[in-house]
């Protein structure tokens, strides 16, 4: 194109409506349009008038309703213009408007709605934008607070209920209504309550601190006001957070039993709730604590050789000894109730649950006993495979788990006591282990800690640290507390100790020193360890109510009780 052209073409585009070159549907059709437009002389605005006259009086002719001139360039688009002033034609413009909503208003709900999506499809992505911003917040609805409008309320309530307690409190602050609801609701109480109902510690919480006695209770009874469960939730957290801090620094209060007697060297077993501690010790007698004044309320007699192993519940305490029999004892009365012989030499370890039994000897042996009351239990199956001696077992409703001196721990099926598997891998004889869901840890003379998936037997971990045999060893969600023949009790990370990504140095939490002698067994929750020792003693590890009136980090002062036996 040349500049004289260019210049001319340029002019023009600038003189014509926007509308026409852009409705070309092509490059040329553009040129084809402008040519046409330059070819027009000088006086083209004075025959467009008089062209324009023209058409709009044989347009009236066709139709006298419209008042539009149409223009057709080349193959182009068809241009059209409005003779009336702007302000006349807004105002039929508006005129227009309320006739076509007049008319769509007297159309059904699906007419209208076909009508609006044939519509809108005619508009371009911009103009979809501007629909969607105008759209958006006519479709938000303020359910929380509609709902009770509606007398509703128990729905607002149980939909603001699945919140957790950072949401909670961020919904209160959204306005008046919903923090109404909330109140109303006793929100904070019910979060508090599904706490307690799925986290053991909360549980545990609840109960010492005696709280508890708020929870769990209708709206008829005298309950505190919302505000006072809004109020505790922190404490609670903050109470949590100090017994985790406990843990990790080795924080603890230290309560000792002191349980010697003249023929007495060890405490080989235990166990205990919240009110009792019952332990088996080598002067062939069961023994029964009180854990608040740690007095000794009961003693048991009856086996001839040392109590090595027990297990109690709200009915019977079953206990294995060296004499190579089981004994089953009242609770209660501590009457002698059963006596099973069957082993040839002693029982080292047992558990019961769900009418089953399982024990295990150094007869290299493994008993499975089916309990149908403490007086009526029977041998169902003897389960021969280890070579050494049988030290522990465990089992739930899926498999049966043994570990023994042959290094071996051997997996059996509980339903029909076939055998499953072997997990290899520990270097000497393995003397303890727990089971639970698909994760077995284990104890060896080798002084390491295993952990192993039992559904494919792999070995997850080692973990080393302990200098002598790991004689005893229990876990939870969070840690796994072991202690051994050198006297120390540690404490692991377990979630750590699953992740091979962490660094070993990272998984023992802490070690803690208190027994003189080995340590044989023990137990722990939330919030203490009790563990028991050749030593002769039993010891309480407290770790939530810790003093802090200028006690060094990881010891405190100890209460001790001496029994001395008659």
């Amino acid at each position: 194109m040349e500049p004289e052209m260019e210049d001319n073409t340029l002019e023009l585009m600038s003189s014509v409506p926007r509308s026409l070159w852009l409705g070309c549907s092509s490059v040329a059709e553009s040129l084809c349009a402008l040519r046409c437009l330059q070819s027009i002389p000088s006086t083209r605005a004075h025959n467009q008038n008089t062209s324009v006259m023209e058409s709009q009086n044989h347009v009236d002719d066709l139709s006298p309703k419209k008042t539009t001139v149409l223009t057709k360039l080349s193959n182009g688009p068809v241009m059209t213009g409005s003779r009336k002033r702007p302000s006349e034609g807004n105002c039929d413009k508006e005129k227009e408007k309320e006739q076509c909503i007049a008319l769509f208003d007297q159309w059904s709900e699906t007419d209208q709605v076909e009508f609006v999506e044939h519509l809108i499809s005619h508009m371009c992505h911009y103009q979809h934008g501007h629909i969607n911003s105008y759209l958006k917040p006519m479709l938000q609805r303020d359910f929380i607070t509609a709902l009770p409008a509606q007398g509703l309320d128990h729905i607002a309530e149980s939909i603001l209920s699945f919140l957790d307690a950072q949401s909670l409190c961020s919904a209160e602050l959204v306005c008046k209504e919903w923090q109404r609801v909330i109140s109303e609701g006793m929100l904070w109480k019910k979060l508090i309550e599904r706490m307690v109902r799925t986290d053991p510690l909360w549980k545990g919480l609840s109960e010492r601190h005696q709280w508890e006695k708020y929870l769990f209770k209708n709206r008829t009874t005298e309950v505190p006001p919302n505000s006072y469960y809004h109020s505790l939730y922190p404490k609670i957290i903050q109470d949590i957070e100090t017994i985790e801090a406990n843990w990790r620094c080795g924080r603890h209060n230290l309560q000792r039993i002191q349980c010697r007697s003249e023929n007495s060297k060890g405490v080989y077993c235990l166990q205990y709730d919240d009110d009792k501690i019952i332990s088996g010790l080598r002067d062939n007698s069961i023994k029964i604590w009180d854990k608040q004044s740690l007095e000794c309320l009961k003693i048991l007699t009856g086996h001839t050789g040392s109590v090595l192993c027990l297990q109690y519940d709200e009915r019977v305490i079953v206990t294995g000894s060296s004499d190579s029999t089981v004994r089953v004892w009242d609770v209660t009365s501590g009457e002698v109730l059963n006596t099973l012989i069957h082993h040839n030499e002693a029982v080292l370890h047992l558990r019961f649950c769900n009418g089953l039994m399982v024990t295990c000897s150094k007869d290299r042996s493994i008993a499975v006993w089916d309990m149908a009351s403490p007086t009526d239990i029977s041998l169902r199956r003897v389960l021969v495979g280890h070579r050494a001696a049988v030290n522990v077992v465990d089992f739930d409703d899926k498999y049966i788990v043994s570990a023994s001196g042959d290094r071996t721990i051997k997996v059996w099926s509980t339903s029909t006591c076939e055998f499953v598997r072997t997990l290899n891998g520990h270097k000497r004889g393995i003397a303890c282990l727990q089971y639970r869901d698909r994760l077995v840890v284990s104890g060896s003379s080798d002084n390491t800690i295993r952990l192993w998936d039992i559904e494919c037997g792999a070995c997850l971990r080692v973990l080393e640290g302990h200098e002598e045999l790991v004689r005893c060893i229990r876990f939870d969600n969070k840690r796994i507390v072991s202690g051994a023949y050198d006297g120390k009790i540690k404490v692991w990370d377990l979630q750590a100790a699953l992740d091979p990504r962490a660094p070993a140095s990272t998984l023992c939490l802490r070690t803690l020193v208190e027994h003189s002698g080995r340590v044989f067994r023990l137990q722990f929750d939330e919030f203490q360890i009790i563990s028991s020792s050749h030593d002769d003693t039993i010891l309480i590890w407290d770790f939530l109510n810790v003093s802090t009136n200028g006690q060094s980090e990881g010891r405190s002062p100890s209460r001790t009780y001496t029994y001395i036996s008659r």
